[in-house]
Order: C-alpha cells, then sequence, then structure tokens
C-alpha cells in the first residue's frame, strides 16, 4: 500500500474515534439532563398532586366540620364557602362577590364590621335565615400585611324548638300546679273558717270540689310519668283479644265525674261484638285522653259521641264534640308534645301531653291517629286498631 494513504487512513480512523468520543460525552450529558429534568417534573408533580390532596382534604374537613363556613377579604368579598353555606343562602360560587349581596343578610355583615372592630376577639351571635336558626361565629386573621374573615355557622334550629319547647313546659306545668293547688286551698279556707260552721251540703259540695282538684294533679302526674315511661322504650304492649264496648265503658267510668260536672253526656256508638288486639290498660289512656280532651272543649249541657266502624283487618274508632275542633293548619302539629291549639280559649287546662302519648300508644299497636279540621264541623280523633286475631307481644 502506499504510505501516503496508509497515513491517511490512519488520521481518519483518530478523527472518527474522537468524534465518537465526543459523542459518547454529549450522550452521556443529554442522558443526565434528562435525568434531572425528569426529576424536577416529577418533584414537581408530586407537589402538584400533594397539594390538590391538601386542598381536597381542606375542602372536605370544611364540608363536614361546619353547617356554613365563609371565608371574605377586608373589601368583605368572599373568598371561600363551603357547599352548606352555598345551600343556605342559596347562591353558587359567589367568589368575588360582595358579601351583602351574597347573602341578602344584614345582619351577618353587621357582625363582620363588629368583628373587624374587636379584631383580637373571637364573636358569636345568633341569627335567623329562612325561619333557621344559626350561631354565628366570626374571627379575623391577618397574614402578609392582608386581613381576613372568617364565619362560621352552626344550624341550631332544633335546640332553639327544643329548648322552646322546655319553656313551655315549664310554664304550662307550672300553671296546672297553682291553679289546683289554689283551688284547694281556698276550699279547705272557706270550710273551715272560724266564724261559720261548716254545713253538711256545703261540705260534701267543698269535698267535691278538693277531689276535683286532687284528680287534676293526679291527671298531671300521671300524663308526664305515662309519656317518660312510653319514650324510655320500658311500656311493653300486651296484645290480647278485647271486647272494644267494655273497653270503652271502662274508659268512660273513669271520666264520669268529669262529665257530671260539666253537664255533658257521653253517647257510645259501639257495634256488637266488636273485638280488637290490643293492650287494654294502654288503649284504655288513649280513649280517656281523648274524652278527656273532648270535656275540655265541648260547651257545657253538649253530648259526645264515641262510635266504632269495622273494616276488615282494622276498627276505627272515633272521638265527636261539637266544639270548636281544631284549626285545618294545626291538624299535623297537635300531637306534639306541650303543643296546645288555645291554652286561653280552653281556660288553662291541660299540659299538651295528652294527645302526645295517644299518638306513642297507637303507633305502638301498629295503627295510626288523625284529627279532622274544623272545617268539618266540630271536634273528631279517629284512631285505627287491629281486629282481635293473633299477634306477638311488642314494646314502645
Amino acid at each position: 500500500m502506499n504510505t501516503e494513504f496508509i497515513a491517511e487512513l490512519s488520521l481518519r480512523e483518530r478523527e472518527i474515534a474522537e468524534l465518537n468520543a465526543q459523542l459518547a460525552g454529549l450522550t452521556a450529558q443529554l442522558e443526565s439532563r434528562d435525568q434531572i429534568i425528569s426529576a424536577i417534573e416529577n418533584q414537581r408533580s408530586l407537589q402538584d398532586q400533594d397539594a390538590v390532596y391538601k386542598r381536597a382534604l381542606m375542602l372536605t374537613l370544611a364540608n363536614v366540620a361546619y353547617d356554613g363556613l365563609i371565608v371574605v377579604d377586608e373589601d368583605y368579598r368572599i373568598i371561600a364557602i363551603n357547599d352548606k353555606a352555598e345551600e343556605i343562602f342559596n347562591v353558587q360560587r359567589p367568589i368575588g362577590e360582595l358579601l351583602l349581596t351574597a347573602t341578602n343578610t344584614p345582619e351577618i355583615e353587621m357582625i363582620v364590621q363588629n368583628a373587624v372592630q374587636h379584631e383580637d376577639e373571637s364573636l358569636e351571635e345568633q341569627i335567623t335565615i329562612n325561619d333557621s336558626y344559626y350561631r354565628m361565629q366570626a374571627q379575623v386573621i391577618r397574614r402578609d400585611g392582608h386581613l381576613f374573615i372568617g364565619l362560621a355557622l352552626q344550624d341550631i334550629t332544633r335546640l332553639v324548638k327544643l329548648n322552646r319547647a322546655r319553656r313551655d313546659m315549664v310554664a304550662n306545668i307550672s300553671h296546672e300546679l297553682r291553679h289546683p293547688i289554689a283551688n284547694i286551698r281556698l276550699t279547705i279556707d272557706a270550710l273551715f273558717h272560724e266564724q261559720d260552721k261548716p254545713k253538711r251540703k256545703d261540705s260534701i259540695s267543698s269535698l267535691r270540689a278538693i277531689a276535683r282538684e286532687t284528680d287534676a294533679l293526679m291527671w298531671l302526674v300521671q300524663e308526664m310519668s305515662d309519656l317518660a315511661m312510653i319514650e324510655s322504650g320500658q311500656a311493653i304492649v300486651r296484645m290480647v283479644d278485647t271486647p272494644l264496648d267494655e273497653l270503652i265503658g271502662e274508659a268512660m267510668e273513669r271520666i264520669n265525674d268529669q262529665s257530671q260536672y260539666k253537664n255533658i253526656t257521653i253517647v257510645p256508638q259501639i257495634p256488637d261484638n266488636l273485638h280488637v288486639l290490643c293492650d287494654r290498660d294502654l288503649v284504655q289512656r288513649v280513649i280517656v285522653n281523648l274524652l278527656h280532651n273532648a270535656l275540655k272543649w265541648s260547651p257545657k249541657g253538649e253530648k259526645i259521641t264515641v262510635s266504632a266502624v269495622n273494616g276488615g283487618d282494622e276498627v276505627t274508632i272515633s272521638v265527636f264534640d261539637n266544639g270548636p275542633g281544631v284549626p285545618d293548619d294545626q291538624l299535623d302539629r297537635i300531637f306534639e308534645r306541650f303543643y296546645q291549639v288555645d291554652a286561653s280559649r280552653s281556660g288553662g287546662e291541660g299540659t299538651g301531653l295528652g294527645l302526645a302519648i295517644c299518638r306513642h300508644i297507637v303507633k305502638a299497636h301498629g295503627g295510626r291517629i288523625w284529627a279532622q279540621g274544623k272545617s268539618e264541623g266540630g271536634g273528631r280523633f279517629l284512631f285505627t286498631l287491629l281486629a282481635a286475631e293473633d299477634q306477638p307481644e311488642g314494646v314502645i
């Protein structure tokens, strides 16, 4: 071979080798760069995923921990709101809107203004929104020179209603206790007045008055005891075959003194040989309570009718009086505890427990109880019991 050709070939080989080495270095650098970029992107992805996870966690906690949660800035514009708050104020994603515009509740803006003025304190107020009651807490937070106000709403509607019922109960019971006790005291004073010797006729009349007032006290105690036992689940329902006419007759005997005092006649209209499946004592309480309610509202000298209709599988019992009846708009509430249609018109009698007791007992028997409105004339309460057949015992 030519010497010059060999030298040139050797030079070409060295150049190619150098190029390969450079290429290998560049490849290594590129691989390293790609790894770094990939690592950075992975880290960013992890950070993004972590941020998304934290945001989802915060939103979940915000929706679970509060009935309503709103955060506004120093201009009172909403920057955060949870689902429940949107539902309370019937708005959708009001981010950026003024608090007053979104909530349409001036009281809330006043609370926020008060919170800003007392920045170091956590304020708490009770407000009403769409006939519901809420406890609102406001807290001012400063971050990086900016001011934020957090508002948390807790629905306390049920608590307010329970407190109101408790106050009504205390007022009703206080009145119910005060009235008969005062009458008993006056009757005794009149009976044993120092200047007059009591005559036998007057004494008997006075003693009957004392007996009536004592019965009223016993009735109050019995109603509260019955309701407490029934609602605690301690009242056993023993379902037995019971003649309905006997059940009605016994209830009428228990309320005979009260009906005579008001000169009201109770007329039973019960078909012969009509039997129901029930706990005799408990259902007798239902009938007595309904008769007592009818006596309370019936004008003196009127009559009360107790009737029954056999519907095959069940029997419907009705108690009708010629009183004013139940207003149509209160039919759904009269079976609530302590609820009274109009205590002033009934002379303040009753605690509002009798119908609640009736509802519990009838439901425990698998029956229904309801009232007809005054638009149909008079007062009428109806309830159903199973027609007599074998049934297991139950518990209220």
